[in-house]
């Protein structure tokens, strides 16, 4: 299972803060368009992090079972 935890505009936009699915192994792009599908994102501004890191959306990265996706709002400051 691939935990996807939710912040911000996005966690309004799926009216959840977590959520489980299961693969035992998909690319990170494909996990995001299965997203874009069900929750149409429309143009909310987000950043991706993977066990703690932020990566890049257009990166071929693929995710393993245990992995925990962060979509995360902008940040400000400085």
């Amino acid at each position: 299972m691939i935990e996807i935890k939710y912040f911000g505009a996005v966690a309004e936009k799926t009216k959840c803060a977590f959520e489980k699915v299961s693969f035992s192994e998909i690319s990170l792009q494909d996990l995001l368009q299965d997203l874009e599908e069900k929750y149409q994102f429309d143009s909310l501004a987000f950043s991706v992090a993977v066990n703690q890191k932020i990566i890049p959306k257009a990166t071929d990265y693929k995710l393993n079972t245990n992995d925990i996706v962060a979509l995360l709002p902008p940040f400000a400051g400085g």
